[in-house]
């Protein structure tokens, strides 16, 4: 089931630069076509960039930068080209005595979600114009520029997983080899480093930004980057997921139920539909929701059918109370709600359903009677990021192409997620980069109506990760009254690149 949820989940970047010197600041340039240089080492491929310079006002000030739209090869050990990656990268020109300035390499989730989520709904010196509140305006669409942007922090490289965006497999029969985990972070990390050499970045401050299960390959990235020689400054998980246990709701497995129920309560608390006590104070209720998820709740579905009368009613009254839905309900599922039916019970009685991602937006329900065919938030995202998306690559950016950019699935196949008898989890890679290069910090951000990726399941998750006091303090988390897609709304986008901004300022501080 999780594989289906995360294929509606989202997000992240594309791959690598290869920057001319830089043009005046003055003007934007017309789109150059530029070929990658040859060396004494001339490459596999010759991968084509477009180059392209621009302005933007960030916190108040105007910027110039040069974006680069563009691919780059993954080669095997042999050397043999077996997938183009695609990507976008945004620089800000430096003088040469200046110190290098960071790096962050941005991807998005799914498995099978271009980073045009967030490159053009939250780094990017672009972004989708939505609604105030996220909600999708009417079309036709626009860029605006994004105030919020984190390029006055960072130069940043949105990279497209192979079966991403542009991104592909140079053969067809190669392409089922990239829809696996370990093959999917081994390309990432093929793409960084190319990526570093071939931009003379071996000297950057260097940062991963992921999203979904872009948090999940990031984790891996980490570990894996650090035995190739590249130990990263920090990593940045934006509604993180390392532990798939922890979201799927399989049969014998309670422990998702238990991690979001607080998730339901934000949710229901959101659309009105608790006690008055407890849509009194959001903080308050949610910390008490946290509290009896993780004693009597947990107690509860533990101790499974040998629960006496009396127990599970008291029980299913709590249940009840926490999330809005009746008591018969929950006791006809047997103490046992998942995000879907939840997403569809909640609003029955208006005839709506709450979204996954981001349950405070709601669509009509037109067959209440079964479970959930669409997310509301991704119907509400995916036109305006699509269109935008191409229209931004081809007008403003100058690159040109006649495949599909595949936003949201359709590049991938079925996904490997090699795990046998088990739970994919990249907890473990994440702890042991960290042990490995105890300079790694770690931010991580959730929100508190995110029905795919809950903050609860994610603090279990770092509870759990198995580093000592000291590494302990490397990890800072933030909390944002906003769904999976926190930069949807502009209040959250803001509050998301000044939290972003100081994390990466106090990594770098010696």
């Amino acid at each position: 089931m999780f594989k289906s949820l995360l294929l509606v989940s989202v997000f992240l970047l594309a791959l690598a630069q290869v920057h001319a010197v830089a043009a005046s600041a003055a003007a934007e340039s017309k789109p150059q076509s530029v070929e990658q240089q040859e060396t004494s080492s001339k490459p596999a491929t010759t991968a084509r960039a477009v180059i392209t310079n621009h302005k933007v006002q960030i916190g108040g000030k105007e910027l110039s930068y040069q974006a680069c739209a563009g691919t780059l090869p993954v080669q095997n050990d042999a050397g043999e080209t077996e997938a183009e990656i695609f990507y976008v990268s945004y620089r800000m020109p430096q003088p040469a005595s200046a110190p290098p300035r960071p790096l962050l390499f941005v991807f998005n989730g799914g498995p099978g979600a271009a980073s045009v989520w967030l490159h053009l709904g939250a780094l990017g010196p672009r972004r989708v114009q939505m609604l105030p509140d996220g909600n999708m305006p009417a079309p036709p669409f626009h860029l605006v520029d994004n105030g919020s942007s984190w390029l006055d922090v960072a130069d940043l490289v949105f990279v497209d997983p192979v079966g991403t965006g542009y991104s592909r497999a140079v053969k067809p029969d190669l392409a089922k080899k990239f829809s696996a985990v370990q093959a999917d972070i081994d390309s990432l990390d093929r793409f960084i480093r190319l990526y570093l050499t071939r931009n003379g970045r071996w000297n950057a401050p260097v940062f991963l930004v992921g999203e979904s299960y872009g948090t999940f390959r990031s984790a891996g990235l980490a570990e894996h980057l650090v035995e190739h020689g590249v130990a990263l400054n920090g990593v940045i998980l934006i509604s993180s997921v390392l532990n798939m246990q922890t979201i799927t709701f399989d049969y014998g497995n309670d422990l998702p139920y238990q991690l979001f129920l607080p998730s339901y309560t934000a949710t229901a608390w959101y659309h009105h539909k608790l006690a008055p006590e407890l849509q009194a104070d959001l903080d308050r209720t949610l910390a008490q929701a946290e509290q009896w998820a993780g004693s009597e709740y947990l107690w509860a579905l533990n101790k499974g059918d040998r629960l006496t009368p009396a127990e599970r009613k008291a029980v299913a009254e709590k249940l009840a109370r926490f999330t809005g839905l009746g008591i018969d309900l929950v006791e006809n599922r047997n103490l046992r709600v998942d995000n879907r039916d939840f997403a569809k019970e909640l609003l029955r009685g208006e005839g709506r359903m709450v979204g996954l991602m981001d349950s405070r937006l709601n669509a009509e329900n037109p067959e209440p009677g079964r479970h959930l065919g669409f997310d509301a938030t991704v119907t509400t995202i995916r036109p305006p990021f699509t269109s935008a998306v191409n229209a931004y690559l081809r007008e403003e950016l100058g690159y040109q192409s006649d495949l599909e950019y595949f936003v949201l699935g359709g590049g991938i196949g079925r996904w490997d997620w090699e795990a046998k008898n088990s739970y994919a989890d990249t907890g473990e890679n994440l702890r042991n980069a960290m042990v490995k290069n105890p300079y790694l910090k770690v931010l991580i951000a959730s929100g508190l109506f995110d029905l795919a990726t809950p903050h609860f399941a994610t603090d279990y998750t770092v509870a759990h990760l198995g580093v000592g006091g000291e590494l302990r303090r490397n990890i800072s988390i933030k909390r944002y009254r906003s769904g999976h897609m926190m930069y949807l709304e502009s209040d959250a986008l803001a509050q998301l690149k000044k939290d972003a901004a100081e994390f990466i300022g106090q990594t770098l501080k010696r």
